[in-house]
């Protein structure tokens, strides 16, 4: 069985491709909201473990994933893990993936793809991205990935790695500096990818038809958007039932009775498949809230293995 360390599995697939894959199982009529949710145990020290399985058309998987919060100060990263990939019909192994790497690079497709139905297209954006992590260097790469930037805004709590990304992307050429919350006014895209669990940012300087992405948190009672700009943005998720689930962002506000559990707009199967659910108010921000789903490590994983030299005949991943 083949198995790839965290560089080779970061070079197996660009976030476009990534999210390409992400869309076809949803055409091909994987049905995010029959997705098995996630296991999680609390591990001594603060950490958790969590265990993602799926499996859908000629494939399965599962990603054992540890979330240890006190690993950067230790050197090591945050998020470690592995992801199994298996043959559907027999269950045989077939490739061992870096879970830390393929979700680096699951995520910013995930909303790569998001954006590429929600975010305005023809002219250059101004984006404010939240982070300097991992997930932030990925999604700087996957959204330029989908769309034209004019510049780049880096808020982050460690001033360092704030000035080392705005670097990175002044290589890549796009210009960039450092700042505060209050830029998201002058905004056309905000990228939240924090470990924070209070929002980040005052949603009512948001300004209307600006496009919020939240990646950060999977748990209920954390969240990295306030109840301001959830409540007159139109909402946008990867599976309604997940999202009710585990979306503090949305699930903060409905336990202050500032919106519902029909306050959801629409999916990313919607977006995907051009249903065109409902926008919200005229002139409403945009928040694509995502939590993480296996079914789209499963989707990630399998073009993997297909780029490696895996079969490439064993049928769509789709339900």
């Amino acid at each position: 069985m083949p198995q790839f360390g965290a560089e080779e599995t970061a070079a197996l697939l660009t976030p476009a491709a990534a999210a390409d894959a992400l869309a076809d199982v949803l055409r091909a009529g994987l049905d995010p909201e029959s997705c098995p949710q996630r296991s999680a145990l609390p591990v001594p020290g603060g950490g958790e473990l969590l265990l993602m399985p799926a499996a859908a058309g000629a494939y399965a998987g599962v990603k054992i994933a540890g979330v240890a919060p006190g690993n950067p100060a230790l050197g090591l990263p945050r998020i470690t893990g592995s992801y199994l990939l298996m043959d559907g019909p027999t269950l045989r192994p077939l490739a061992l993936f870096d879970g830390a790497a393929l979700t680096a690079l699951r995520t910013p497709a995930v909303s790569a793809l998001a954006l590429r139905h929600l975010a305005p297209a023809g002219r250059a954006l101004r984006m404010v991205l939240f982070g300097s992590g991992p997930q932030a260097y990925g999604h700087l790469e996957a959204v330029l990935g989908a769309r034209e930037l004019s510049g780049v805004v880096v808020v982050g709590r460690n001033p360092v790695s704030a000035r080392k990304l705005t670097a990175h992307a002044r290589a890549l050429g796009v210009p960039a500096r450092t700042g505060v919350p209050a830029d998201v006014a002058e905004a056309d895209l905000v990228l939240c990818c924090t470990t924070a669990r209070e929002p980040l940012f005052d949603g009512r300087l948001v300004a209307p038809a600006v496009t919020v992405v939240a990646v950060g948190s999977h748990e209920p009672e954390a969240r990295e958007t306030d109840t301001a700009l959830v409540r007159r943005a139109a909402v946008y998720v990867e599976s309604r039932a997940a999202a009710l689930r585990e979306a503090g962002d949305l699930l903060v506000p409905e336990a202050e009775g500032a919106i519902g559990p029909g306050h959801i707009n629409g999916t990313l199967a919607d977006l995907v498949a051009g249903r065109m659910p409902a926008a919200g108010a005229p002139g409403s921000p945009q928040l694509f809230k995502s939590v993480g789903m296996a079914w789209e490590d499963l989707a990630v994983a399998v073009a993997m293995y297909r780029a490696a030299g895996g079969a490439t005949a064993r049928g769509s991943c789709a339900t």
